[in-house]
């Protein structure tokens, strides 16, 4: 907009026009927003009868202006938006009513001289961020304080070091032509006549010298650039003679030159020796453990002996005595984890004899079966013959360094070290596949920060890491690392940021982003700093938004997605500066609830927290639990005191003990994300926050190619029918969902679906066209990596109403029904229901690493079947193994995370659309060669275990234990209960579905007006109208409700590969196959059911 217009919005949202519009309750009420589909269009949104009637405003080829009313009215362009606004003041120009009442913008959040107590890190400068102390001073007031400013500071400085000229000028300018500088910012001049002269008089001989020197490292750059030709022909003229060009441009191209000749100087030289410039491969030193090993009741002392380089296994039965057996990497099967006892460990090996060997040990503590596990998961990856990694770990830190440099010694950060959940010192030097490190108030050049952190990996790992990416906006920096093997898995890199600060234009505040392609996995990063002080949480709530819709990072493709759908893994980091909300007058109490470690109290008053349980801010994000102390405000130099007070000149302000720096992260439904360390460093102190780590195990996928002949392969296929939308919203719009995903062939739409309107202020919309979305590749392997990215829009102005996930390995082995919540902006929107069914061609999905390290459940109560029965012991034997945080268990204390997806299987008696007299027994791909990447639902009486009180978690282990029944894992049941599918209700009753949003005001979106049906269409069979109804609120229902008994369950079981539990030594004849993905046959529990993966005539 060229000026300002009280009726025009910017970018606010299509939720937020129509709260405005309902709150002017008057008709022909009007606002004029930013186009969310179309870039350069609008939104003219209108108020009429309580419902807000919304007409695109279109740009045509010569930038003219056009309204998108209804039909028969003739087109009228105009060149700017008031031009058109002032014609639709007029009656009958197609609109429903005629623009009367303007809405104004809403205030902005007072920034309560925020910039007055923490200045942006720039050149010093004495304006005040309060607009109405701005207006009471007078330029020319403002003029000389400046000035004076600047001359006392320099009557504190020491210019005896400089030349009389130099001097001389430096006052001068001081003391008049700031003042006229200035005056022309003011005018809208930013380019500061009076500091270019000062430049260019102190720089006088500077620039001469450039010129002069500027020339011969050009020369010296060329003939090192190896992709010339040794016969260039004569070298041009240099373009850098013209000293008209600003002193600051000239050194920057100067520095850049320098570090250009430095890098192609090694290379070349490096190269011709055969040196490989200081990048070694990493060396592990071989870990010795202490175990115990029961036998017959007699507990023995063991010595476990890991050699990652060699890839052995050595067992010993004295510490410096001879080893007595050894296993090589490829004949250690599985490693199991008991949850009754923390640090009990089963290894499961094959001998020469090919029999299967049982072995259990107890370590120390759980740290160290966690830094075991850690060594054998190493060992196998490093050994592996897959050509791809299928799982990588992942560090991520943050940490506002306070505008101080860092300490000579910052290994702690790097080797996860210190208080919270902390990695065991046997793991110091396993290294990372990819470090994400997120800095705030970083006062060091790119350079310098990047060459520090390499040279502290480097150190800790033996491995000289690859910089993929660094971005900086002011002082928020991100930059991303990876092991040297991983460089050509790494592409389609992008970097942006968003800046946050006074009035969303000053860089002090905001964010930064990078993201990537691991091979077929995308990722993607924000480091961000929020708004500070503690009374600014809605400030921070609306940073996180707009850093949400404009951080632009991610495939273009997935325009009507934000950032927290366009990537497999996000993670967010930084200073989000969430305070602990307790009065002032608590900060001694505070302190020594720090002391005493107890945490829960002031994490339950955490804003972050709050906020979040609200579903205002990171929606559907998880964070580890926290078991640190606050990591904000101390003292610097020192970890043993909080300075929570401050003297201000308006009198003394607090800042509160805080965990102001946190890291979270959201995934797809359905992969593999293990944290393995959160926590905070105790021994760098030199500013006042403490560095914040966190690692995880992720899982990702390759970059598949099928070993099939795509003439011959049959034709792969994903069905997904029966869908239902909630939209809070009353649209008169028509809807349709369109679907997304790297896997598809090509984008796909489904017909407009039919309205219902709802008496508590929603639509429902049901989509009764089953669609069929053709994958590029149909092979098992890489089809149950995949996504669906699902996005509910309007017929009429193309905007989206809701946006989420479908996970292609829910329908691994039948037909399943699913339930998303639809969120738009960082907003739940609604929720989603519907069936998807997978077509596979024929295949072996392969074992993953991550499948190496399983979780047993120590279930005490013995299954209530009869002796022989098949369905008993089927359960039993799928369910007392699994990877939980695999299929999204999340091991946190407190209510269940809602994620935003559930999955359950449809009832037995209903019959599956489409597959009605098939074999269930056909598959294409062994249903039972997967462990817990199969598994979608959770077993017959399954105990909630305390296996997670923290046993990991440094210092916090007892001093901070919580009770039982606060640590028991919050399991994803991906099978209904009893009592669920009996509430499921037929057709119009929808008594089950999830609450949707408070009613407001009716919104119409218009382009042209279609007659409402009297009644919805029903494409389908009533029977698949009831709403999917997750157990365990993974939609946010049906939380204490009792797991459905094994009997009654509808879901086949697959059978479990490698389950060697039953006895400590099985012939190979007896044992399940050993190489992953070899049929078996399998007794389907239910034939009525059909499974997927069936091959294809």
């Amino acid at each position: 907009m060229p000026s300002y217009q009280p009726w025009y919005h910017g970018n606010i949202t299509r939720t937020t026009a129509e709260n405005l519009l309902s709150k002017a309750a008057r008709d022909g009420s009007f606002l004029i927003r930013d186009s969310e589909s179309i870039q350069g269009a609008y939104a003219l949104c209108v108020l009429y009868q309580n419902c807000v009637y919304t007409y695109r405003i279109l740009p045509n080829e010569d930038k003219k202006l056009s309204v998108q009313a209804s039909e028969g009215v003739p087109i009228r362009f105009f060149t700017m938006l008031p031009e058109l606004v002032e014609a639709y003041y007029s009656p009958n120009m197609g609109l429903v009513t005629h623009l009367q009442c303007p809405v104004q913008r809403e205030e902005e959040i007072d920034e309560d001289q925020e910039a007055n107590n923490h200045p942006p890190q720039l050149p010093p400068r004495n304006f005040t961020a309060d607009g109405k102390e701005c207006e009471s001073k007078t330029s020319e007031q403002a003029s000389k304080s400046l000035s004076e400013t600047y001359l006392m500071r320099l009557q504190h400085m020491d210019l005896s070091i400089l030349s009389e000229e130099h001097q001389m000028a430096i006052q001068e300018y001081f003391r008049t032509s700031v003042c006229l500088d200035a005056e022309q910012a003011q005018n809208g001049n930013p380019n500061l006549p009076g500091l270019k002269k000062l430049l260019m008089a102190v720089c006088k001989n500077l620039n001469s010298e450039v010129s002069r020197i500027l020339p011969s490292l050009e020369v010296l750059h060329r003939a090192l650039d190896q992709q010339l030709s040794p016969g260039i022909g004569p070298y041009p003229k240099q373009i850098f003679v013209d000293s008209g060009q600003s002193i600051t441009y000239r050194l920057e191209q100067l520095t850049k030159l320098l570090y250009s000749i430095e890098e192609k100087a090694k290379g070349s030289v490096f190269e011709s020796v055969g040196y490989d410039g200081g990048h070694r491969n990493s060396l592990i030193p071989v870990v010795i453990f202490e175990v115990k090993q029961e036998s017959l009741g007699i507990s023995t002392k063991m010595f476990l002996k890991v050699d990652v380089e060699s890839g052995k296994l050595y067992l010993k039965k004295s510490k410096d005595g001879p080893e007595d057996k050894y296993f090589v990497h490829n004949k250690i099967l599985q490693l199991v984890k008991s949850q009754k006892m923390h640090a009990k460990l089963t290894i499961m090996a094959e001998t020469e004899k090919e029999k299967i060997l049982k072995k259990e040990f107890v370590f120390d503590d759980t740290k160290k079966r966690e830094g075991f596990c850690q060594l054998l998961q190493q060992m196998k990856n490093k050994h592996s013959e897959k050509p791809e990694p299928d799982m990588i770990t992942v560090f991520v830190g943050t940490w506002n360094m306070g505008n101080a440099g860092p300490p000579q010694n910052i290994d702690s950060w790097f080797q996860c070290k210190g208080q919270g959940k902390t990695q065991d010192d046997t793991a110091d030097h396993i290294p990372h596949d990819l470090y994400v490190i997120g800095s705030q108030e970083d006062p060091l050049g790119e350079r310098e920060w990047a060459e520090t952190v390499k040279g502290v990996l480097r150190n800790i790992t033996n491995i000289s890491f690859k910089q993929v990416a660094i971005h900086t906006l002011w002082s928020i920096r991100i930059m991303i690392l990876a092991k040297p093997e991983h460089e050509n898995r790494i592409s389609h890199v992008f970097s942006d940021s968003v800046k946050t600060g006074i009035a969303n234009t000053l860089g002090n505040k905001g964010a930064v982003g990078v993201s990537f392609m691991f091979n077929g996995t995308s990722f993607g990063f924000v480091n961000s700093h929020l708004t500070s002080g503690s009374e600014k949480k809605l400030r921070r709530n609306q940073n996180y938004t707009n850093i949400l819709r404009f951080l632009n990072l991610g495939d273009k493709k997935l325009n009507p997605f934000d950032i927290t759908l366009r990537f497999t893994h996000l993670f967010w980091l930084g200073d989000l500066n969430y305070r602990v909300e307790l009065p002032s007058s608590e900060a001694e109490n505070i302190v020594t609830k720090i002391k005493q470690q107890q945490y829960q109290e002031l994490l339950h008053k955490d804003q972050l927290n709050m906020e979040r349980n609200d579903g205002k801010v990171f929606l559907h994000f998880e964070e580890e639990d926290i078991t640190f102390a606050p990591t904000y405000r101390f003292e610097r130099d020192t970890r043993e005191k909080y300075a929570y007070t401050k003297a201000k000149a308006t009198g003394t302000k607090y800042n509160l003990p805080s965990w102001c720096d946190r890291v979270l992260r959201k995934s797809y439904p359905l992969v593999h994300v293990v944290c393995q360390a959160y926590g905070c460093t105790n021994d760098i102190m030199t500013s006042d926050h403490s560095p914040v780590f966190a690692s995880f195990e992720v899982g990702v996928a390759s970059q598949f190619v099928s070993k099939h002949d795509p003439n011959k392969a049959s034709q792969g296929g994903i069905q997904i029918m029966n869908c239902l939308a909630i939209l809070a919203t009353k649209s008169k719009t028509k809807f349709f969902i369109e679907f997304h995903s790297s896997c598809l062939t090509k984008t796909m739409k489904t017909s407009e679906g039919e309205n219902t309107e709802q008496s508590d202020g929603s639509i429902k919309v049901r989509f009764g066209n089953q669609v069929e979305l053709i994958p590029i590749i149909s092979d098992p392997e890489y089809l149950l990596d995949q996504h669906i990215l699902i996005c509910v829009k309007s017929t009429d102005c193309d905007e989206s109403y809701g946006e989420g996930c479908v996970a292609l390995r829910a329908a691994q082995f039948c037909y399943r029904e699913f339930q998303i919540t639809l969120t738009h902006h960082g907003e739940k929107t609604g929720t989603l229901t519907g069936g998807i069914q997978l077509r596979t061609s024929e295949g072996k999905p392969t074992e993953k690493l991550y499948d190496f390290i399983k979780i047993e459940k120590d279930d005490s109560v013995p299954s209530k079947g009869k002796p022989g029965d098949p369905n008993r012991s089927s359960i039993a034997q799928a369910h007392d193994i699994s990877n939980p945080n695999y299929m999204g268990v999340s091991f946190k204390s407190g209510n269940v995370i809602d994620k935003g997806w559930s999955y359950s299987m449809p009832p037995r008696t209903i019959p599956t659309v489409g597959q009605g007299g098939k074999d269930p027994k056909k598959a294409a791909y062994d249903l039972g060669t997967r462990s817990q990447t199969g598994k979608l639902s959770m077993g017959e009486d399954e105990k909630v275990s305390e296996m997670f009180d923290n046993p990991l978690y440094g210092s916090m282990g007892k001093a901070h234990s919580r009770s039982k029944d606060q640590d028991h894992p919050q399991t994803d049941h991906l099978t209904p209960t009893e009592s669920q599918l009996a509430s499921c209700k037929v057709a119009d009753g929808d008594s089950d579905r999830p609450p949707v949003p408070t009613p407001r005001n009716r919104s119409f979106t218009c382009s042209e007006n279609k007659p409402q049906p009297p009644t919805p269409i029903n494409l389908t069979p009533s029977t698949f109208k009831k709403p999917v109804v997750p157990s365990r609120s993974e939609g946010g229902m049906a939380q204490n409700r009792p797991p459905l008994p094994a009997k009654s369950r509808p879901e086949p079981q697959p059978t479990k590969p490698r389950d060697y539990r039953d006895t400590s030594e099985l012939t190979i004849k007896h044992r399940l196959p050993a190489r992953p993905g070899q049929p078996q046959p399998h007794k389907d529990m239910h034939p009525d059911v059909p499974k997927t993966g069936r091959p294809m005539n």
